[in-house]
């Protein structure tokens, strides 16, 4: 059986992420055959062009995890209607030098909580448009805007009952969506 590897993107550095705890969450409704590996992206340095001649050791192990998964979830909070500045520093990261795109060909699911009501409606859409700049085959349905309430978790972390048959329906379409597109390894 193939096992296919996700690289986890939290486009959160707070200790006490909402955004990780979904991740987290949702690795749990995930089928036997996905295996998950959450990114840190708190130590990159903020991209700076100058840098890509001797990146830091945090930049090359970003690249490294990103050019070793088969798939991408990306799970984000929407701040001031986009995408997170550490969350989009990664994607910079990774994306250059020009001609070095490890994000190429990952298939990617994207999704975000938040207590506003629109979810992280915009973040979304903002990412879809980084990612399609930079050939990143993003699963379009189901989308996901989750508006953040006090039982969303039960107590052990887990999607609480009025939540998970939507996101067990979201983890499904993802790993489908994974099998269709991820390249098959080198041997």
């Amino acid at each position: 059986m193939n096992t296919y590897r996700i690289a986890v993107v939290v486009g959160s550095i707070r200790r006490e992420s909402l955004n990780r705890k979904l991740g987290d969450a949702l690795v749990r409704l995930a089928p036997a055959d996905f295996s998950f590996h959450h990114l840190r992206i708190d130590d990159l340095p903020l991209y700076n062009q100058d840098d890509e001649e001797h990146p830091t050791e945090s930049m090359q192990r970003l690249r490294r995890e990103i050019a070793e998964a088969d798939g991408l979830m990306i799970v984000t909070p929407e701040y001031n209607r986009s995408v997170p500045g550490v969350l989009k520093n990664a994607i910079d990261h990774g994306s250059r030098p020009t001609g070095h795109n490890v994000w190429e060909g990952k298939p990617a699911g994207m999704i975000g909580l938040s207590p506003s009501a629109c979810g992280t409606c915009m973040a979304q859409q903002h990412l879809r448009n980084i990612l399609a700049v930079l050939d990143v085959p993003a699963m379009g349905q189901p989308e996901a805007f989750i508006q953040y309430r006090d039982d969303f978790f039960d107590t052990d972390g887990n999607i609480g009952p009025a939540s998970r048959d939507f996101l067990q329906g979201w983890m499904n379409r993802f790993a489908e969506w994974v099998r269709l597109h991820a390249k098959p390894r080198k041997a």
